[in-house]
Protein backbone atom coordinates (compact mmCIF):
# COMPACT_ATOMS: atom_id res chain seq x y z
CA UNK A 1 0.00 0.00 0.00
CA UNK A 2 2.66 2.42 0.65
CA UNK A 3 4.82 1.79 -2.25
CA UNK A 4 1.35 2.20 -4.77
CA UNK A 5 0.94 5.51 -2.63
CA UNK A 6 4.16 6.69 -3.45
CA UNK A 7 4.13 5.80 -7.06
CA UNK A 8 0.66 7.26 -7.59
CA UNK A 9 1.80 10.96 -6.16
CA UNK A 10 5.42 10.42 -8.11
CA UNK A 11 3.00 10.70 -11.27
CA UNK A 12 2.84 13.57 -13.22
CA UNK A 13 -1.14 13.30 -13.51
CA UNK A 14 -1.01 13.88 -9.55
CA UNK A 15 0.82 16.95 -9.65
CA UNK A 16 -0.47 19.45 -6.72
CA UNK A 17 -0.87 22.75 -9.24
CA UNK A 18 -1.39 20.88 -12.64
CA UNK A 19 -2.62 17.62 -12.12
CA UNK A 20 -5.58 15.37 -10.48
CA UNK A 21 -6.41 16.43 -7.70
CA UNK A 22 -8.42 13.17 -6.87
CA UNK A 23 -5.21 11.38 -8.01
CA UNK A 24 -2.83 12.78 -5.23
CA UNK A 25 -5.55 12.56 -2.86
CA UNK A 26 -5.74 8.74 -3.44
CA UNK A 27 -1.61 8.91 -3.57
CA UNK A 28 -1.38 10.34 -0.26
CA UNK A 29 -3.78 8.92 1.83
CA UNK A 30 -2.50 5.05 0.53
CA UNK A 31 1.14 6.38 1.53
CA UNK A 32 0.00 7.72 4.80
CA UNK A 33 -2.05 5.13 6.21
CA UNK A 34 0.69 2.17 4.80
CA UNK A 35 3.32 3.85 6.02
CA UNK A 36 1.80 4.49 9.01
CA UNK A 37 1.08 0.78 9.62
CA UNK A 38 4.70 0.03 8.67
CA UNK A 39 5.80 2.65 11.50
CA UNK A 40 3.63 1.17 14.15
CA UNK A 41 5.03 -2.19 13.43
CA UNK A 42 8.82 -0.99 13.64
CA UNK A 43 7.60 0.93 16.40
CA UNK A 44 6.22 -2.66 18.19
CA UNK A 45 9.54 -4.47 17.07
CA UNK A 46 11.86 -1.82 18.87
CA UNK A 47 10.22 -2.76 22.03
CA UNK A 48 11.06 -6.34 21.55
CA UNK A 49 14.16 -6.20 20.19
CA UNK A 50 15.43 -4.56 23.42
CA UNK A 51 13.56 -6.92 25.40
CA UNK A 52 14.91 -9.93 23.25
CA UNK A 53 18.35 -8.22 24.22
CA UNK A 54 17.58 -7.58 27.76
CA UNK A 55 16.60 -10.62 28.29
CA UNK A 56 13.14 -11.73 27.38
CA UNK A 57 13.59 -14.41 24.75
CA UNK A 58 10.06 -15.17 24.78
CA UNK A 59 9.51 -12.52 22.44
CA UNK A 60 10.96 -14.71 19.93
CA UNK A 61 8.42 -17.19 20.18
CA UNK A 62 5.69 -15.06 20.41
CA UNK A 63 6.59 -13.64 16.90
CA UNK A 64 7.50 -10.36 18.05
CA UNK A 65 10.81 -9.95 15.76
CA UNK A 66 9.25 -11.21 12.96
CA UNK A 67 7.54 -7.90 11.92
CA UNK A 68 4.38 -9.31 11.68
CA UNK A 69 1.02 -7.68 13.50
CA UNK A 70 -0.61 -10.81 13.39
CA UNK A 71 1.41 -11.82 16.37
CA UNK A 72 0.66 -8.68 18.09
CA UNK A 73 -1.73 -9.15 21.54
CA UNK A 74 -4.12 -6.92 20.71
CA UNK A 75 -3.77 -5.49 16.84
CA UNK A 76 -6.55 -3.75 17.79
CA UNK A 77 -5.07 -1.11 20.25
CA UNK A 78 -1.76 -1.45 18.14
CA UNK A 79 -3.04 -0.65 14.71
CA UNK A 80 -6.89 -0.04 14.63
CA UNK A 81 -7.34 2.21 17.02
CA UNK A 82 -4.15 4.55 16.22
CA UNK A 83 -5.75 4.80 12.91
CA UNK A 84 -8.63 5.53 13.98
CA UNK A 85 -7.07 8.45 15.87
CA UNK A 86 -5.26 9.29 13.03
CA UNK A 87 -8.44 9.66 10.69
CA UNK A 88 -10.64 11.35 12.88
CA UNK A 89 -8.39 13.82 14.74
CA UNK A 90 -4.90 13.89 12.63
CA UNK A 91 -3.37 12.72 15.89
CA UNK A 92 -1.11 10.26 15.80
CA UNK A 93 -1.65 8.76 19.18
CA UNK A 94 -0.17 5.08 19.09
CA UNK A 95 -1.12 2.19 20.38
CA UNK A 96 0.43 -0.76 22.44
CA UNK A 97 0.79 -4.76 21.78
CA UNK A 98 3.69 -6.19 22.63
CA UNK A 99 3.78 -8.30 25.67
CA UNK A 100 6.65 -8.21 27.58
CA UNK A 101 8.02 -10.33 30.48
CA UNK A 102 9.23 -7.40 32.85
CA UNK A 103 10.59 -10.56 35.68
CA UNK A 104 12.47 -11.79 32.71
CA UNK A 105 14.69 -8.20 32.27
CA UNK A 106 17.57 -8.09 33.59
CA UNK A 107 17.58 -4.34 35.31
CA UNK A 108 15.43 -1.45 35.37
CA UNK A 109 17.44 0.55 33.36
CA UNK A 110 16.80 -2.15 30.76
CA UNK A 111 12.68 -1.71 31.44
CA UNK A 112 13.05 1.82 31.09
CA UNK A 113 15.09 1.32 27.47
CA UNK A 114 12.56 -1.12 26.24
CA UNK A 115 9.54 1.10 27.08
CA UNK A 116 12.03 3.84 25.34
CA UNK A 117 12.61 2.12 22.25
CA UNK A 118 9.35 1.81 20.36
CA UNK A 119 9.11 6.04 20.83
CA UNK A 120 12.75 5.97 19.56
CA UNK A 121 11.86 4.09 16.22
CA UNK A 122 9.07 6.39 15.55
CA UNK A 123 11.99 9.72 16.07
CA UNK A 124 14.20 7.24 13.70
CA UNK A 125 11.73 7.09 10.73
CA UNK A 126 11.24 11.06 10.62
CA UNK A 127 14.84 11.97 10.63
CA UNK A 128 15.62 9.34 7.51
CA UNK A 129 12.02 10.47 6.42
CA UNK A 130 13.50 14.17 6.32
CA UNK A 131 16.90 13.37 5.26
CA UNK A 132 15.32 11.46 1.82
CA UNK A 133 13.79 15.07 1.29
CA UNK A 134 17.25 16.66 1.73
CA UNK A 135 19.04 14.89 -0.79
CA UNK A 136 16.59 13.79 -3.39
CA UNK A 137 14.71 15.91 -5.60
CA UNK A 138 10.84 14.11 -5.17
CA UNK A 139 8.32 14.36 -7.48
CA UNK A 140 6.17 17.52 -5.39
CA UNK A 141 3.11 15.54 -4.79
CA UNK A 142 5.63 12.51 -3.22
CA UNK A 143 7.26 15.24 -1.61
CA UNK A 144 3.96 16.55 0.19
CA UNK A 145 3.18 12.79 1.62
CA UNK A 146 6.82 12.14 2.74
CA UNK A 147 7.12 15.36 4.09
CA UNK A 148 3.31 14.60 6.37
CA UNK A 149 4.25 11.01 7.06
CA UNK A 150 7.42 12.08 8.67
CA UNK A 151 5.53 15.08 10.89
CA UNK A 152 3.45 12.34 11.88
CA UNK A 153 6.19 10.04 13.39
CA UNK A 154 8.01 13.19 14.91
CA UNK A 155 3.88 13.81 16.87
CA UNK A 156 4.09 9.95 17.68
CA UNK A 157 7.72 10.37 19.09
CA UNK A 158 6.18 12.96 21.31
CA UNK A 159 3.02 11.86 22.53
CA UNK A 160 4.53 8.62 23.22
CA UNK A 161 7.09 10.23 25.70
CA UNK A 162 4.39 11.89 28.17
CA UNK A 163 4.64 10.22 31.23
CA UNK A 164 0.86 9.06 31.09
CA UNK A 165 0.11 5.78 31.94
CA UNK A 166 -0.82 3.95 28.92
CA UNK A 167 1.71 5.48 26.77
CA UNK A 168 5.97 4.64 26.52
CA UNK A 169 7.12 7.50 28.76
CA UNK A 170 5.59 6.08 31.37
CA UNK A 171 6.76 2.56 31.06
CA UNK A 172 10.28 4.16 30.85
CA UNK A 173 9.69 5.97 34.84
CA UNK A 174 7.19 3.35 36.08
CA UNK A 175 10.12 0.70 37.26
CA UNK A 176 11.07 3.43 39.69
CA UNK A 177 7.93 4.10 41.19
CA UNK A 178 6.61 2.48 44.13
CA UNK A 179 3.90 -0.36 43.84
CA UNK A 180 1.55 1.90 45.20
CA UNK A 181 1.57 4.55 41.83
CA UNK A 182 2.24 1.82 39.68
CA UNK A 183 -0.51 -0.21 41.06
CA UNK A 184 -2.70 3.33 40.65
CA UNK A 185 -1.21 3.62 36.77
CA UNK A 186 -2.65 0.52 36.39
CA UNK A 187 -5.99 1.21 37.11
CA UNK A 188 -6.46 4.32 35.02
CA UNK A 189 -4.17 2.85 32.16
CA UNK A 190 -7.12 1.77 29.75
CA UNK A 191 -8.86 5.01 30.17
CA UNK A 192 -5.85 8.09 29.84
CA UNK A 193 -4.56 7.98 26.33
CA UNK A 194 -8.53 8.08 25.26
CA UNK A 195 -8.95 10.91 27.88
CA UNK A 196 -6.07 12.67 26.18
CA UNK A 197 -7.21 12.30 22.79
CA UNK A 198 -10.88 14.18 23.67
CA UNK A 199 -8.70 16.86 25.52
CA UNK A 200 -6.56 17.65 22.20
CA UNK A 201 -9.12 17.58 19.45
CA UNK A 202 -11.77 19.45 22.15
CA UNK A 203 -9.13 22.26 23.78
CA UNK A 204 -6.96 24.25 21.03
CA UNK A 205 -4.97 25.24 23.77
CA UNK A 206 -3.72 22.06 24.63
CA UNK A 207 -3.78 20.42 20.53
CA UNK A 208 -1.63 24.01 20.10
CA UNK A 209 1.10 23.51 22.48
CA UNK A 210 1.28 20.04 21.03
CA UNK A 211 1.69 21.20 17.50
CA UNK A 212 4.20 24.22 18.61
CA UNK A 213 6.83 21.68 20.19
CA UNK A 214 6.36 19.20 17.31
CA UNK A 215 6.93 21.74 14.80
CA UNK A 216 9.89 23.03 16.43
CA UNK A 217 11.50 18.98 17.24
CA UNK A 218 10.42 18.99 13.28
CA UNK A 219 12.10 21.66 12.10
CA UNK A 220 15.26 21.05 13.91
CA UNK A 221 15.13 17.75 12.51
CA UNK A 222 15.70 19.65 9.04
CA UNK A 223 11.88 18.59 8.47
CA UNK A 224 9.34 21.51 6.31
CA UNK A 225 6.44 22.06 8.13
CA UNK A 226 4.60 23.51 5.08
CA UNK A 227 4.96 20.31 3.76
CA UNK A 228 2.85 18.47 6.69
CA UNK A 229 0.27 21.23 6.54
CA UNK A 230 -0.23 20.51 2.68
CA UNK A 231 -0.13 17.06 2.67
CA UNK A 232 -2.76 17.22 6.02
CA UNK A 233 -5.16 19.38 3.78
CA UNK A 234 -4.83 16.53 0.85
CA UNK A 235 -4.99 13.73 3.49
CA UNK A 236 -7.89 14.69 5.43
CA UNK A 237 -9.84 15.41 2.07
CA UNK A 238 -13.14 14.95 4.17
CA UNK A 239 -12.69 18.34 6.19
CA UNK A 240 -12.82 20.30 2.94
Amino acid sequence: MTVIGAVLCALPAADPFTGSRALLTLGVVLFAIGGWVVSLCLHEFGHAFVAYRGGDHDVRTRGYLTLDPRHYTDPVLSIVLPLIYLIIGGIPLPGGAVLINHWALRSRPIESLVSLAGPLFNLLIGVLLNVVLLVVNLPTGLALAVGYLAFLQVMTFLFNILPVPGFDGFGVISPWLSREAQAVAMKVRPWAPLVLFALVISFSQVSGVFFAIARALFAALGGDYQLFVAGDFIFRFWLR
